[in-house]
């Protein structure tokens, strides 16, 4: 049975979006983020990194925390650590993808939030703000993929014991 078919055994229609599983969904792509994105940009601000390479590493880690949380639930539904990455990058690409885009975007517009420094409050509240504003606008992103059995719809099956 290919992946298609096993992923249609469990569930003949994509699930019923609902808000509440939207924000559950963004929430939890947002924890992943969020501690790759706060250490990216405490590492490239601690270490007198240019914008660049301080939102390049952000996203990185960003995304390796994204799936590494992703894949940590899955893994505990017993599948291989190759099905594990297969649904974490399926679950969360785009979701991490749009996420990053919104976040650095908003830290790099708001002036001097990216040179302000780790002790300074216009970091600190330029980055929650960033990202409460990639959580607002990706929630809905991700309403229309669950909607569709895409993105984190894809980790329901190992998260209700199939």
């Amino acid at each position: 049975m290919d992946h298609g078919e096993h992923h249609h055994a469990h569930h003949e229609a994509p699930p019923a979006a609902t808000w509440g599983m939207a924000a559950q969904a963004t929430l939890h792509c947002l924890t992943g983020c969020a501690i790759g994105e706060v250490l990216g940009m405490v590492i490239g601000t601690a270490a007198g990194l240019s914008n660049l390479a301080t939102v390049v590493l952000s996203v990185a880690l960003a995304f390796v925390f994204g799936y590494a949380l992703t894949m940590r639930g899955v893994l505990r539904a017993g599948v291989d650590f190759r099905t594990a990455l297969r649904v974490a990058l399926a679950a969360d690409t785009i979701s991490i993808a749009m996420m990053e885009i919104l976040d650095n975007g908003v830290m790099l517009i708001v002036p001097g939030a990216m040179d302000a420094g780790l002790s300074n409050w216009l970091f600190w509240t330029a980055l929650a703000g960033s990202l409460l504003v990639a959580f607002v606008l990706t929630t809905p992103v991700n309403k229309w993929l669950i909607s569709r059995g895409k993105g984190h719809a894809v980790t329901h099956q190992y998260h209700q014991g199939h």
